[in-house]
């Protein structure tokens, strides 16, 4: 009878554990909508999936003005270890009109664009910690045609670390350097950038993110400095699920002057 009840009691326990395990939240940490990185990887053996529904950039310059819609932008991530994830970006269709403003004409381009293959890694903090970093490093494959696509192969890396200030109020900073495509599509240049952000968390459902973006870009052609602000929100109707928009703004002439994207996510 001992036996039995110590049996039984052991059973009883495991039963009662059970349902706390499974109501362990899912590792959801999707990089959109915000222009800075992310270190969060996906937990292994799971796939995340990110689209932009509509990315739409207006770049009105003295002599032209250029309109850009990207639809069925696709990031697909998948967890190969506890803290590293393999990364597969498609851009689905492109548009690209742009009017001469001199000579009253129009040229528009379409098609697909890039494919991008990245690997994230993430190297400190975890649940519980304010301070997270980690490494991502890329290459683009020039499968879309200019300027829907860069033209030619180009790679870089990016360092995104965040600080959390409060439960609510956090802080990141994302550094990126590149061998970017040079506009000719031959060859390729230096680029870099720094985004600082601020991120503030309403509910458990509900974010919001402030975001200033510099850089410079050495392309052959021109050399520029483009400055950006940026506001995004997400929405999480579901633990496994995000709706968000992203609304950007150039800050000087060689920014573009208006972006507005618009997505979601989803982990499977």
């Amino acid at each position: 009878m001992v036996k039995i009840k110590g049996w039984a009691l052991s059973a009883a326990a495991i039963l009662m554990g059970a349902p706390a395990l499974a109501e362990d939240e899912p590792r959801f940490c999707p990089t959109r909508p915000n222009l800075g990185g992310s270190s969060c990887t996906t937990e292994p053996g799971r796939v995340h999936v990110e689209i932009s529904a509509l990315d739409w950039q207006r770049d009105d310059q003295p002599d032209q003005r250029e309109d850009r819609i990207v639809t069925a932008d696709i990031l697909t991530r998948v967890g190969v270890g506890k803290n590293t994830e393999l990364q597969l970006d498609w851009v689905g269709y492109g548009r690209d009109r742009t009017r001469d403003k001199t000579a009253a004409a129009t040229d528009t381009v379409t098609g697909t664009g890039d494919v991008t293959v990245a690997i994230r890694q993430h190297l400190a903090g975890g649940k519980e910690q304010p301070f997270s970093a980690g490494v991502q490093v890329f290459a683009t494959a020039a499968t879309g045609r200019y300027p829907v696509g860069a033209g030619t192969w180009s790679t870089g890396v990016i360092i995104p670390v965040q600080y959390e200030l409060t439960k609510k109020l956090a802080i990141a900073v994302t550094g990126e350097a590149d061998a970017a495509a040079n506009r000719s599509g031959l060859g390729r240049h230096l680029a870099y950038s720094q985004i600082t952000g601020l991120r503030y968390k309403f509910t458990e459902q509900v974010t919001a993110n402030a975001e200033l973006s510099l850089e410079r870009d050495d392309d052959p052609d021109q050399h520029e400095t483009l400055a950006l602000a940026a506001l995004s929100a997400a929405w999480r109707p579901a633990k496994v699920v995000q709706l968000d928009i992203l609304a950007a703004a150039g800050l000087n002439s060689a920014a573009p002057d208006l972006r507005l994207v618009t997505g979601g996510a989803i982990l499977f």
